[in-house]
């Protein structure tokens, strides 16, 4: 089942960080403009108490999430990179999204981005809408709260509800973190994709800084980067092409385009 909801006090989610379980699947959630008016973390004890979150009558209602069975991966290490002051990371970024040509009436989907990614397409952006489609509540929550107007939506970007499809730009940002098969993830794209949509699946710092991250982070790096080959084949079953592809050691990034 979905809820709906928005987050407007984010001062005790570090915590969710700070104390790392293994990994649970977690109900969709999808964050509006309604204003939550308690949202609260117990710090991790020997027994956790239940939290309530709720709105006010005037806005409808919420479902209650128990709080004690809330369970986060640790997404820190995409934001390791300073992007202000590592210029190298910072052309790798504009690089990215500069393969997606975003324009001002494009419908955007970023799928498992970092915070400076989104931070940085909202900078250099204009579009007409804004996805992000996240496993972290917490991601999302800080990201709905420097941009009201960009959507997010917590759970597997292969159950993307249509109502926001058609989308003319997919950021994969860090498609070896999701748990599907390549040509699952490519068929569930191609039903929300307008023709001549891009698909930009990358890596700012390529392949030899993904196999470190899938040492230190084994429950978040799920799988690595496609080849070519195996990219093109499982593309073409899925109506999509490819117009470009760099793999690099310190660069990954390759981008298809939907046909029909």
């Amino acid at each position: 089942m979905n809820s709906m909801f928005s987050l407007s006090t984010l001062s005790c989610l570090p915590s969710l960080y700070n104390n790392p379980k293994p990994y649970k699947q977690l109900p969709h959630f999808s964050f509006t403009n309604h204003r939550l008016s308690s949202l609260s973390i117990q710090p991790t004890s020997t027994k956790r108490k239940s939290t309530v979150c709720a709105v006010p009558p005037s806005e409808g209602t919420v479902s209650v999430i128990n709080f004690e069975d809330f369970v986060e991966k640790d997404w820190s290490f995409l934001d390791a990179d300073d992007i202000s002051t590592d210029e190298a990371y910072k052309q790798n970024i504009d690089r990215i999204i500069s393969a997606g040509k975003v324009g001002d009436d494009s419908k955007i989907l970023i799928s498992t981005g970092a915070e400076q990614f989104v931070d940085r397409v909202v900078d250099t952006c204009s579009c007409k809408l804004l996805l992000v489609v996240h496993d972290s509540l917490f991601t999302l929550a800080c990201i709905k709260e420097k941009y009201d107007t960009v959507k997010c939506w917590q759970g597997e970007l292969i159950y993307v509800p249509e109502k926001w499809a058609p989308f003319d730009v997919v950021f994969l940002y860090f498609l070896p973190a999701l748990p599907f098969e390549l040509d699952q993830v490519f068929g569930a794209l191609s039903k929300v994709c307008s023709q001549g949509a891009r698909i930009v699946i990358s890596h700012p710092k390529g392949r030899e800084m993904l196999e470190k991250q899938r040492a230190e982070y084994p429950d978040v790096v799920v799988s690595g980067l496609p080849d070519k080959p195996t990219l093109e084949s499982v593309a073409s079953h899925n109506s999509f092409t490819m117009v470009d592809f760099v793999d690099q050691p310190d660069f990954y990034i390759a981008v298809l385009e939907h046909t029909k």
